[in-house]
């Protein structure tokens, strides 16, 4: 196996701070069932695997630290996960990774598209174009792209891709200061859930989720220092943690949704409900 690939072989340990409370969950929905996370070495990205794999299911993780991925699937379930690191918009990885999901579980039938940067912070009129081109390639052409070699690897195995979630956000769907470009992207990952809903349909289910602020080291510039200032937009007084995201996710790509495709859910602490005056 390639040096980049991290075999899950720990037990069934708490792992990391995303996905400590995995084992909440409803029951056994991916039992049977093989998931692919880009993007999922921390943050909602683990903390969807820990759920999948708390109920049952076996998990493919991506990240671009082979050292992260380590520690990630030291956490998940003996003989239930694999990790391989690369860059989501590299063609090779994705490859390898889809590769390697199927040579050693058989199947694929969930995917989400989690990875996503913002390497760019402040406002428009100072973006570089090429940061812009690179938050595009990122979060919406390597969706696409991971979607596409999915749906193709899967077929083959008599057992189709059943369900896809795109990780979307709240600032897809509003102004957001200094972080207008990654907007842009999520705003057009959204659209892209609904063209790939109705391509992929009847066979395939694909949805958003789109967060407002979770504490993640991607989010850090949003509220570090100022977390209860933060947290006092939202009506549940508190910004989100991972767990708060796996869950949506968990619900999207079971059964549970069969009859839900097409939708980006937010998963925002209630902050939707005001409106300005």
């Amino acid at each position: 196996m390639a040096d980049n690939v991290v075999a899950g072989r720990a037990g069934n340990e708490a792992g990391n701070e995303a996905g400590n409370e995995a084992g909440n969950g409803p029951g056994r929905r991916f039992e049977g069932r093989v998931a692919l996370v880009t993007g999922a070495s921390r943050g909602i990205g683990l903390a969807i695997a820990h759920r999948i794999v708390a109920e049952g299911g076996r998990v493919v993780i991506t990240g671009r630290s082979a050292g992260t991925l380590q520690e990630a699937v030291a956490g998940l379930a003996p003989d239930r996960a694999l990790g391989i690191a690369g860059k989501a918009d590299d063609a090779g990885h994705r490859a390898d990774a889809i590769g390697q999901t199927i040579e050693r579980f058989g199947r694929l039938d969930h995917l989400v598209n989690n990875a996503g940067i913002n390497p760019a912070y402040g406002p428009l009129a100072e973006l570089d174009t090429g940061v812009a081109r690179k938050i595009l390639e990122v979060n919406v052409i390597a969706a696409l792209e991971w979607t596409r070699e999915a749906v193709a690897a899967a077929a083959p195995s008599g057992a189709p891709l059943r369900s896809i979630v795109n990780m979307a956000s709240v600032a897809g769907t509003a102004s957001g200061p200094n972080i207008a470009f990654y907007g842009v992207s999520k705003a057009a990952l959204i659209n892209l859930t609904v063209q790939l809903a109705d391509e992929l349909a009847p066979t395939t289910r694909v949805n958003a989720l789109a967060p407002a602020v979770v504490k993640t080291r991607l989010a850090r510039a949003l509220y570090e220092g100022r977390e209860e200032e933060a947290a006092a937009a939202y009506p549940l007084r508190r910004l989100g943690v991972p767990d708060d995201v796996a869950g949506p996710a968990a619900f999207l790509l079971s059964d549970d949704a069969a009859w839900v495709t097409g939708q980006t859910l937010l998963v925002d602490g209630g902050a939707s409900v005001r409106t300005a005056l």
